[in-house]
């Protein structure tokens, strides 16, 4: 009895490695097993702060559920969304010390651990959707990546997010001239900048804080996507919107590099083919998502004003010292990032 019992499973081992060739698609029963006989799956925690209709908030549930379903258990992604485990400005510490094992929020969150990321808030470097997918997939983006590599964070995708405008509560915003006495609420550090090159005072506080704060009179109006403005009701207390698409917001995934490391070089390649897919349908996205969201914000009331293209030129003639300081804080590394930009225009 001792020694069929001893037999028995060293039999299981060896039917589970016949059998191995017959498992799914995906990570395969090794995998699994592996990560069983760890004490279960690799658990991930992704988090957002957008809310949870928004469309790069329903990218992320699909990616997280493209790589709970393909690594059939291996690993498993819990997402939080709308600021409900972190706010867009604790994020980013929370993933650098491990708190977090990955999450999605704006590049200009990053900025201060990141300056090169401040490139794509500078005004009117990118003049097309084409342009910014081509810098994006090509050399600025590869430039981004190792810089924010060099901070010890992994960066799986960066995500289209689309151009940012102005609204406000007191006045259409035609020329630069119109910003003159206004408190806007800028993001980040060149959005601030750039608030303050158009003459208006720049004021900072989270995204979650801007409804009220406009309602209340603490400020005048703010700078961001349409598609924020909609999903925040920013309509129903700003009446002016004006659409420069002087800047583009990008989002990055990105992940604690320890929590990267610990997988092995197969669930990798899961998680990144997964990411990639879901950055595509996101680039698909951006463009449609901005001017429908445009439409919708006029349609519940607010006065719409584009900025006629002959226009361009003087608006870019104001905001070049923001252009200007960039570069000469970041050196080379700044100027390399501006004509990569301005290339991809091209």
């Amino acid at each position: 009895m001792k020694k069929n019992s001893l037999l028995t499973p060293i039999y299981v081992i060896l039917l589970c490695c016949l059998l191995l060739p017959l498992s799914g698609c995906g990570l395969g029963k090794l995998a699994r097993e592996h990560q069983q006989a760890q004490g279960g799956p690799v658990e991930l925690k992704l988090a957002y702060h957008l809310p949870a209709n928004h469309y790069l908030s329903q990218g992320m549930e699909r990616f997280a559920q493209r790589v709970n379903e393909r690594s059939h258990g291996s690993i498993k992604i819990t997402t939080y969304p709308a600021g409900q485990l972190y706010t867009d400005k604790s994020m980013n510490d929370a993933i650098m010390s491990g708190g977090l094992d990955m999450g999605l929020n704006s590049t200009a969150m990053w900025t201060t651990v990141v300056p090169a990321l401040n490139v794509l808030d500078v005004p009117f470097l990118l003049n097309s959707y084409d342009a910014v997918g081509k810098a994006m997939n090509g050399s600025l983006g590869y430039t981004l990546t190792t810089e924010m590599e060099r901070k010890g964070v992994h960066p799986l995708i960066w995500v289209d997010y689309g151009y940012v405008q102005f609204c406000n509560n007191s006045r259409q915003l035609t020329k630069p001239e119109d910003f003159q006495g206004l408190q806007l609420r800028g993001y980040g550090q060149i959005p601030a900048e750039t608030i303050k090159a158009l003459g208006a005072s720049p004021v900072t506080m989270s995204s979650g804080e801007v409804y009220m704060a406009i309602q209340r009179g603490t400020i005048d109006g703010q700078t961001s996507g349409t598609t924020a403005m909609l999903q925040r009701k920013i309509h129903e207390v700003s009446k002016y919107l004006t659409m420069t698409n002087h800047a583009f917001c990008e989002f990055v995934l990105a992940m604690n590099n320890a929590s990267w490391e610990q997988l092995t070089e197969e669930q990798k390649q899961l998680i990144n083919e997964c990411a990639e897919e879901t950055r595509e349908e996101i680039h698909q996205q951006t463009k449609a998502e901005d001017l429908k969201a445009m439409r919708q914000l006029q349609e519940k009331g607010m006065e719409v004003f584009t900025i006629p293209p002959e226009d361009i030129p003087r608006w870019q003639e104001v905001t070049m010292p923001v252009r200007e300081n960039f570069i000469r804080n970041t050196g080379d590394l700044g100027r390399q990032l501006v004509n990569q930009c301005l290339a991809a225009n091209n």
